[in-house]
């Protein structure tokens, strides 16, 4: 592994680290108020790793829900990984077996974002790099999770201080982050649609799966703007 990537990593995952910490916080604060202990909320945390799922799982927990439609109801939430895995597979094919298990484990919203726009800009996208901003975002979810936990009877209610709000905030600054790409509005405007739609015939948490689908699809279906441009390109130097 490289030194110099490793803290390339690290460096940019503080950032990321820091803005995850207040839904940490909430995350342990709502789990021991569900009942859960300490230990439980902690390994929640390091082996779920994800936010909107966890929530979910805590909601659902609440409802006293079949265990078999808890794990459903967040691999729903969480299908947009499989998307996420696809999209970067390419990037790093060149990892071993064991690189490719923990790269994929720690593929959360912002490490796939910041790792397509590494891969944009020129750079290569090394393990050392993943690694190094990847730590720096999982483990301060788990110590602050705990933390959370620890400190939630000081919180009170999180929807009286407006912490229930972090998460849509969260999602919108990482789908802003592509609004350059070509077809963003149409893709986005059906991807939300659609999961409104969802919400309101289906329910949650399967809208959001529903709504990445139909984003996905119209994508497939529009071709990129750039490539359209191309041809018309050349075809004008040929007349010429």
């Amino acid at each position: 592994m490289s030194r110099a990537d490793f803290f390339e990593g690290t460096k940019g995952g503080i950032a990321v680290g820091l803005a995850a910490a207040p839904f940490g916080a909430l995350f342990g604060a709502l789990a021991r108020d569900q009942g859960m202990s300490l230990g439980e909320l902690t390994l929640m945390s390091g082996t779920v790793y994800a936010g909107a799922s966890q929530m979910v799982g805590l909601d659902l927990f609440g409802h006293k829900v079949e265990a078999w439609l808890i794990v459903l109801s967040i691999l729903a939430v969480n299908f947009r990984h499989v998307l996420y895995s696809a999209a970067i597979a390419r990037y790093i094919r060149y990892f071993s077996v064991v690189e490719k298990f923990f790269t994929f484990f720690l593929l959360v919203d912002p490490q796939f974002a910041e790792t397509i726009k590494r891969h944009e800009s020129g750079k290569a996208v090394t393990f050392a790099w993943y690694m190094g901003f990847a730590a720096m975002v999982y483990i301060p979810w788990v110590v602050i999770s705990l933390i959370g936990g620890l400190l939630g009877s000081l919180i009170g209610d999180p929807k009286a201080i407006g912490l229930d709000i972090l998460l849509p905030i969260y999602f919108l600054g990482i789908v802003m982050g592509f609004r350059k790409r070509d077809n963003f509005l149409p893709v986005v405007a059906a991807s939300a649609v659609a999961s409104a739609i969802a919400y309101r015939y289906v329910g949650s948490p399967w809208h959001v799966s529903i709504g990445a689908l139909a984003g996905v699809a119209l994508a497939a279906m529009l071709p990129p703007i750039k490539a359209n441009r191309k041809p018309d390109l050349v075809h004008e130097n040929h007349e010429v």
